[in-house]
């Protein structure tokens, strides 16, 4: 079994490694400042000795950390895991019901995020199993009077003038404490490691994208964690220097995927530049020129919008080593594209959060753009029919999962959990195949196939044709009800000039594929709805569409 380096058995030791290995060397920073590896580890202690002295929350307690992209979160990540508590990873981005509905299914006892969200959700929380909050403020980290003076912009910039005005929080409830009054308590309380004997091995309840339906907490321990690290470092280690390294990472860490990846920079000693914002794309452009990044973590639409910047255009792509791409599918223009403006090719990847994430990923060195690569060591895949018999190479199937890496089972759904979990072997609810090379490659998610007049239509297959047009920006494929043919493709574009026009659309279409995969409507929108990490929700489009049907 593939395992993470010098064996570790918890995140805990992890750190305490990575803190003698490189000491004050820098190991995350965001708006122009950083802390040290030394200082993770004993800002992280900190806070573990808080929720030990001045909480009675126990080991196996949930906190839910709703954070942007600051330094604090792998603060309170580590923290909480000395301590015990299973994390719960919560957008700030979600809105009020999907975060209220998440801290009750999770029974999260503590809840940490900015103060400018828990202004808004604070009067919600009593209908909560919150006891405990925890407020921070962007800068928090920072040393002063930067700290001040942009925290204080933020506030402005969010609440106005209300910004002046002293914060009361009153709940007979919920306790509240700054981040700031937590670390100085905890640097004068003594963290006591938990009982490994009695611990839970639970580290993350990870709640899925919900693309396709609900959302779902997904059961991560610590070991399916670092056996999915050591086994991502086995196929990026050799094109990586340790300690040398620098992660631009634009993508929010509550994401598994971004977690995961910043987890194993972080092992390799390498400085992660945390983006709080990357809508931003000039204030993104900049930090890319002031950091000069070997490593970038993206997704498809983050490709497409940098590479749109005239100021992204012209920088200097000499130091870049390793673009990784996950989440979602990369289309074969935007790959071409990326390629054209920087000169490096794009490793994509495939995973799922009930796999800590990654199932495969290319080889930076044998990139086979519209394959996701070789599966990763110690990792099973199988395509199987509907029947559930396994597929020769080159036949497209249901993928199924086994390896370290698999989650526990979905939080509290026994059945769910069954549903997926077969003989050791997760299903995906994914299509795919396995080409004779032995590499993956993801055809679409089983729920969304669309299917007309009995032939099956991959919306991906569609949208990554389509998206090759020069004057399309994005587009996304769905399948609508329909009398004659069982079902009917409805096409959404994101055009990237006024002048384009849907005939126009429909005759590229119609040159390029089978008269069944011919969208028979086409809908120009200015933006696509995504999850928190940025995928496109086809979902939310069949609930848009739906509902225009039923008005119409």
């Amino acid at each position: 079994m593939a395992q993470p380096p010098s064996e570790y058995l918890s995140l805990s030791g992890l750190l305490n490694d990575l803190a003698r290995s490189y000491d004050e060397k820098p190991a995350c920073g965001h708006l122009g400042a950083s802390i040290s590896f030394a200082d993770l580890e004993r800002l992280s202690r900190r806070f573990a000795a808080w929720v030990q002295h001045d909480t009675d929350l126990k080991p196996g307690d949930r906190i839910a950390i709703q954070l942007p992209n600051i330094m604090q979160y792998p603060v309170v990540l580590f923290g909480a895991r000395r301590a015990g508590l299973v994390v719960v990873n919560t957008s700030p981005l979600s809105c009020d019901d999907e975060l209220i509905r998440q801290l009750r299914d999770s029974e999260a006892r503590m809840l940490v995020t900015t103060n400018y969200l828990a202004r808004e959700t604070r009067r919600r929380l009593e209908h909560t199993p919150v006891e405990y909050l925890v407020t921070t403020q962007i800068a928090d980290l920072h040393p002063a009077p930067g700290r001040w003076a942009i925290n204080l912009a933020l506030r402005v910039r969010l609440q106005g003038f209300r910004a002046l005005m002293p914060q009361k929080w009153r709940s007979p409830q919920v306790l509240h404490w700054r981040f700031e009054a937590v670390m100085q308590r905890g640097s004068r309380l003594i963290w006591q490691p938990p009982d490994v004997e009695t611990a839970n091995p639970l580290a993350l309840l990870q709640y899925t994208g919900g693309t396709t339906g609900p959302s779902k907490g997904a059961m991560l321990t610590e070991q399916a964690l670092l056996a999915n690290l050591g086994q991502l470092r086995s196929r990026i280690d050799p094109f990586c220097s340790e300690g040398q390294e620098r992660l631009l990472q634009p993508l929010p860490l509550y994401h598994i995927y971004a977690f995961m990846l910043t987890l194993v920079l972080l092992s390799r000693g390498a400085y992660v530049e945390l983006v709080p914002d990357p809508r931003r794309m000039r204030a993104l452009v900049k930090t890319w020129d002031r950091l000069q990044p070997t490593v970038l973590a993206g997704i498809n639409p983050l490709f497409i919008h940098l590479c749109q910047q005239p100021e992204f255009q012209r920088l200097d792509f000499a130091s870049l080593k390793l673009t990784i791409s996950g989440g979602m599918a990369l289309t074969r223009s935007v790959a071409e594209r990326w390629y054209q403006v920087t000169g490096h090719q794009i490793c994509e990847g495939y995973g799922l959060t009930e796999c800590s994430p990654v199932v495969s990923v290319n080889r930076p060195d044998k990139v086979r753009l519209g394959s996701v690569g070789e599966p990763l060591p110690d990792t099973a895949v199988m395509i199987t029919d509907e029947q559930g018999r396994e597929l020769p190479r080159g036949e497209t199937g249901r993928i199924l999962v086994r390896g370290p890496q698999l989650m526990q089972g979905y939080w509290r759904q026994a059945e769910e959990t069954r549903a997926v979990m077969q003989s050791g072997f997760l299903d995906t609810g994914d299509i795919g195949l396995i080409d004779a090379a032995g590499h993956l490659k993801i055809i679409d998610r089983r729920k969304e196939i669309i299917n007309v007049s009995g032939f099956k239509v991959y919306p991906s297959e569609l949208e990554d044709v389509i998206a090759c047009h020069p004057d399309i920006l994005e587009c996304a494929a769905i399948g609508l009800p329909d009398s004659a043919t069982g079902e009917q493709i409805k096409l959404y574009v994101v055009p990237a000039t006024n002048q384009l026009t849907i005939k126009q659309v429909r005759d590229y279409c119609r040159e390029r594929l089978t008269a069944y995969k011919v969208p028979k409507s086409v809908e120009f929108c200015r933006s696509l709805p995504r999850t928190a990490i940025g995928k496109v929700c086809r979902r939310r489009l069949r609930e848009r569409a739906s509902v225009a049907r039923t008005l119409h």
